[in-house]
């Protein structure tokens, strides 16, 4: 079973930054659109922002010109470079791929176990 697992989660002071990374955890085809979410305490999972395999990309209002997704397809890795952080900001960040193990394979959506970010001075 493939899973993606994210790295680089942490404790940062506010305006401070933090660069989280996602991959899968095996051997897959091919992935689709990539993204990341998060879900802070006592609130809803919320969309942050996606990245096509093109390499376009989607960003929440909350968090325009302040992080920046990217992607080494390669690598089959996907980033989220945050910048200017907020306590707002603090929540537990999510990984998510639409990704196929195979060419005969169809696409489905794999989430990541999460990694905690908190913005706190």
């Amino acid at each position: 079973q493939v899973q993606l697992v994210e790295s680089g989660g942490g404790l940062v002071h506010p305006g401070g930054s933090l660069r989280l990374s996602c991959a899968p955890s095996g051997s897959i085809f091919s992935i689709n659109v990539m993204g990341w979410y998060r879900q802070a305490q006592g609130k809803q999972r919320e969309l942050v922002a996606t990245i096509t395999s093109g390499g376009g990309t989607n960003y929440a209002d909350s968090v325009k010109g302040r992080f920046t997704i990217s992607r080494d397809n390669a690598k089959n890795t996907v980033y989220l470079q945050m910048n200017s952080l907020k306590p707002e900001d603090t929540a537990v960040y999510y990984c998510n791929a639409d990704l196929r193990l195979s060419y005969y394979g169809a696409y489905r959506e794999v989430w990541g176990q999460g990694t905690l970010v908190t913005v706190s001075s």
